[in-house]
């Protein structure tokens, strides 16, 4: 299927790196669902090796250059099968389990796949915060720099990022949640009082929130979750109105990263036009 619009996709600059301002996610791909275990089987199923080499090909058709993932044996796969192809997508590497630790496997998948950057996980980096122990997430950022890519720091909680800036951290880039998701249950009842929800409490003022926050630092930033785990997806207008939003708020020099599930749409070509209406220079 060929690109319906033939104007060119906006980019931003990660360190020496150009790459498209809209990135794509790999939840679905994994089978992390913010909807129940069930959907997340069922993208996990769906998602076979080939379907994923061919969500990255289409992404790379309509000029989404750019994917960010987890480790993942399947993430391997298809990046090696990629490569194999000729097919230059470039990777972001979220780390965290072992990778977050061990320095060994860290430079071994680094040579593997030679991401541009390697970021630290967003709900270590608040679980972290909460622990007083934040500066393990800088630790991880300085080795990435180390083996020769970019160092980031992924958060859900705007606290993170705002320490991290005021801070000085020598990091090259922040992927930033807009919904806090990894609040305790008393900071979540302080907020919207009485019973707290069970479970993904996605709050409507969380992404002015950190938005605020991302226009105040320098470096530029992801925006991740936009569409608040699926949740805004179930209309036409409220995914045109989460890009609107996004791109209307983060600065000219960010990014945002969306998770893509073309079971029943063409999520990459829909969000690539929704990326050029909405995230191009004016």
């Amino acid at each position: 299927m060929a690109d319906t619009d033939a104007r060119a996709m906006p980019t931003i600059r990660l360190g020496d790196h150009e790459v498209s301002r809209l990135i794509v996610g790999a939840n679905p791909v994994l089978g992390f669902s913010y909807v129940g275990r069930l959907m997340g089987q069922f993208m996990a199923d769906y998602y076979t090796p080939e379907r994923i080499v061919g969500l990255i090909e289409r992404c790379l058709e309509v000029g989404i250059d750019t994917w960010q993932t987890s480790p993942h044996e399947k993430i391997d796969q298809a990046l090696d099968t990629l490569r194999e192809r000729g097919r230059r997508m470039q990777w972001i590497f979220l780390a965290s389990g072992d990778y977050l630790e061990d320095a060994g496997r860290l430079k071994e998948i680094v040579a593997r796949h030679q991401p541009l950057a390697v970021v630290h996980h967003g709900g270590v980096s608040d679980r972290l915060w909460r622990e007083g122990q934040v500066e393990k997430a800088h630790d991880l950022a300085k080795r990435a720099q180390d083996l020769g890519v970019l160092g980031g720091i992924s958060a859900h909680n705007p606290d993170v990022i705002r320490h991290a800036e005021d801070s000085g951290w020598d990091v090259d880039l922040y992927m930033t949640c807009f919904y806090q998701l990894t609040r305790t249950q008393e900071q979540t009842r302080e907020l919207v009082g009485g019973e707290v929800p069970l479970w993904g409490t996605f709050l409507p003022g969380d992404p002015a929130r950190m938005c605020e926050v991302v226009r105040g630092v320098q470096r530029p930033c992801l925006g991740f979750k936009i569409l608040a785990g699926g949740r805004l997806c179930d209309r036409p207008e409220d995914v045109a109105g989460a890009f609107e939003f996004a791109f209307g708020n983060l600065k000219p020099s960010d990014g945002v990263i969306v998770g893509m599930f073309p079971r029943f749409r063409d999520e990459p070509g829909e969000n690539a036009a929704l990326t050029r209406r909405f995230g191009s220079p004016a």
